[in-house]
C-alpha cells in the first residue's frame, strides 16, 4: 500500500499540457513534489513556468497566501528525462489519447522506475486494462481520470481495471483528497462513470430534433427552464464542440456493441463534416457573434381567452395540481366526471404517450386536444398537440397557460414530450450504471453533480420523478417506438415496484 499522506511522495507527470499542468497544479497545492516530463523539449519547463504564475495570480486575488503560492511553486520541477522519473512513487500520464503510446509509454516506465511505482492513466475513453495489459506489473496500474479545468473541475474517477490490484484505487482515491478534489470509484467500463451518464442529455435531444417535434432553441429552452438545467444540449454541444462531442459519442455506442440506449445522431455527424463545430467555428446549432449566440425569438403567447376547459382525470395526481393552477388562471372549467361540450378545450395529461394516444384512449377530438406535461409546471410549461389539433384549440391553450407571465411552449406530438423523454433516459441509463455495478449509486450521483453539473444525480432526480412515473414513461416510449433504446433498467424496475429510493443498493 503506497501511503499517499507522505511528506516527502514524488508525483512524476508525463505530458504538461492542459490537463498534466492542471493535475501538477493540485498536486503541488497538496504538498506533493511533481517532477514535469515532456516529449517536447521545452514543454515541461514552460509548463512549470505557467503553473508558477498562476499560482501568483490566485495570491493575488487572496485565494492562495503568497506562502503558500511560493511553497507550491518550489515543489515543481523538470524531469528532462524520463530517467529522471526513477525516484517517484507514482506516475501519472496525460498524453496523447491512443493507446499504443500509452502502452508504449507505461513500457518505457516500468524498465525505469521501482516495482513499487504506482502508474495511472488520466484517460478519458481508453480501457484502463487494455493499457495495463501490456505492462509487466499490470496490478499496479489504475485510472486517475481528471475533468478540464483540473483546478476548478473538483471530480476524479478512479477506475479500477481487471488486473488493478486493490491497494491501488485506494492509494488513488486517499491521493484525490488530498489534492482538494472528490475521488468516485469505477469499474473499468466505456465513458467510466461520467462520460457514460451524459449520453441521454444530448443524444435524446438530437432524436427529439431529429423527429421534428421542437427546434434547438426550443429544445434548449425546456430543459434549461422547465428542467433546470445549466445549459440546454444544443447550447452543451456547440460549447465542447462536435469535434469532441460527436467522437465520443460513436466511441462508446461502439464499445457497447451497439446498445441503442447510446445510438448517435447523423445529425451531428452532417454537421460534423460541415464544419458547424460550434463556438469555436463561430456556426454550430447556433450562430455566435462576438462570441455570443444569436437566439431566435420566441413567439408572444396570445391573449387568454374564455374558451371552457375540460381536463381528464385519468392522470389523478396530476389532475389535481393542474385542476388546482388552472383556477388560479382563470379558466372555465367544465365540469368533472361530465364529457367535454362541444365548445371545449380538451387537456390531457399523459406520462411518456403522445398526445394522440392520450386523446383516443379518452375518445377525444383530436382537434380539440392538447397534452399538457405535467412534470414541469413552475418555471416553463410544455403544450403538445396532436396532428389534427386546431389552431384555435391551441392559441387559447397558450394564452390561458401564460396567463400569470410564464413561457408556454407548443411543440409537435411526442411520446414523452421533451423534458420527460430526456428525464427519464437520463434516470434509466443511471439506473443501468448501478445495475452494472460500475459504481455505487453514491458515487453515480456524485459523478454527474461535479462532473456534468447536472441539478441533481440521476438516481436522485428518479426519486424526485417518482421511480414509478420514470418507469410508466419508460414503458409508454417502448411501446409507442418499440425501440429497446426505451427498455428500462432492472435496477429501476425493482425499486419502482417495491416503492424503494433508486439510491437503495443490494443488500
Amino acid at each position: 500500500m503506497l501511503d499517499t499522506t507522505r511528506n516527502d511522495l514524488v508525483l512524476g507527470i508525463v505530458g504538461t499540457g492542459l490537463m498534466g499542468r492542471g493535475i501538477a497544479q493540485i498536486a503541488a497545492q497538496g504538498g506533493i513534489r511533481v517532477l514535469l516530463h515532456d516529449a517536447r523539449t521545452e514543454a515541461a519547463a514552460e509548463a512549470r513556468e505557467a503553473i508558477g504564475q498562476t499560482l501568483t495570480k490566485l495570491a493575488d486575488k487572496g485565494k492562495l497566501t503568497a506562502e503558500a503560492a511560493a511553497a507550491a511553486s518550489a515543489r515543481l520541477a523538470v524531469a528532462d528525462t524520463l530517467d529522471a522519473l526513477a525516484g517517484c512513487d507514482l506516475v501519472v500520464e496525460a498524453i496523447v489519447e491512443l493507446l499504443d503510446a500509452k502502452r508504449a509509454l507505461f513500457a518505457q516506465l516500468e524498465a525505469i522506475v521501482g516495482a513499487h511505482c504506482l502508474l495511472a492513466t488520466n484517460t478519458s475513453s481508453l480501457s484502463v486494462t487494455a493499457i495495463a495489459a501490456g505492462c509487466r506489473l499490470p496490478g499496479r496500474v489504475g485510472g486517475f481520470h481528471f475533468f478540464s479545468p483540473v483546478p476548478l473541475m473538483k471530480l476524479v474517477e478512479v477506475i479500477d481495471g481487471a488486473l488493478t490490484e486493490a491497494w491501488v484505487g485506494e492509494a488513488l482515491t486517499a491521493l484525490a483528497r488530498r489534492m482538494g478534489h472528490t475521488p468516485v470509484r469505477a469499474q473499468d467500463t466505456p465513458g467510466f462513470i461520467v462520460n457514460h451518464a451524459g449520453r441521454a442529455f444530448g443524444t435524446e435531444a438530437l432524436r427529439i430534433l431529429g423527429e421534428g417535434i421542437a427546434g434547438v432553441a426550443d429544445i434548449d429552452r425546456i430543459l434549461r427552464e422547465a428542467a433546470g438545467f445549466r445549459m440546454g444540449p444544443f447550447e452543451l454541444l456547440d460549447l465542447t464542440g462536435l469535434d469532441v462531442s460527436h467522437p465520443v459519442m460513436e466511441s462508446i455506442y461502439d464499445q457497447y456493441y451497439q446498445e441503442p440506449r447510446y445510438r448517435p445522431s447523423p445529425i451531428t455527424r452532417q454537421r460534423l463534416a460541415a464544419g458547424l463545430l460550434g463556438r469555436k467555428s463561430g456556426r454550430g446549432f447556433y450562430t455566435y457573434v462576438d462570441g455570443k449566440a444569436e437566439q431566435p425569438p420566441e413567439d408572444t403567447a396570445p391573449p387568454k381567452g374564455d374558451t371552457p376547459v375540460w381536463l381528464s382525470r385519468r392522470n389523478a395526481p396530476a389532475a389535481e395540481r393542474v385542476a388546482a393552477l388552472l383556477a388560479t388562471l382563470g379558466a372555465r372549467l367544465e365540469e368533472t366526471g361530465e364529457r367535454p361540450s362541444t365548445e371545449a378545450l380538451c387537456l390531457v395529461l399523459p406520462l411518456g404517450e403522445d398526445a394522440t394516444t392520450a386523446a383516443l384512449a379518452e375518445g377525444l377530438d383530436p382537434a380539440r386536444t392538447l397534452a399538457l406535461d405535467p412534470l414541469t409546471l413552475a418555471r416553463r410549461r410544455t403544450l403538445m398537440r396532436t396532428p389534427l389539433t386546431t389552431r384555435a384549440m391551441a392559441e387559447a391553450a397558450r394564452g390561458l397557460l401564460a396567463a400569470d407571465g410564464t413561457p408556454v411552449t407548443l411543440i409537435n406530438d411526442s411520446a414523452g414530450f421533451v423534458a420527460q423523454r430526456v428525464l427519464a433516459t437520463i434516470v434509466n441509463i443511471g439506473c443501468d450504471i448501478a445495475q452494472q455495478r460500475v459504481a455505487t449509486p453514491e458515487d453515480i450521483d456524485r459523478a454527474v453533480t461535479l462532473g456534468l453539473g447536472y441539478p441533481q444525480g440521476p438516481l436522485a432526480l428518479g426519486d424526485t420523478l417518482g421511480a414509478a412515473n420514470v418507469l410508466a414513461i419508460l414503458d409508454a416510449m417502448h411501446a409507442f417506438y418499440r425501440d429497446p433504446r426505451y427498455r428500462p433498467s432492472p435496477w429501476l424496475v425493482r425499486r419502482a415496484r417495491l416503492g424503494v429510493s433508486l439510491l437503495t443498493p443490494e443488500n
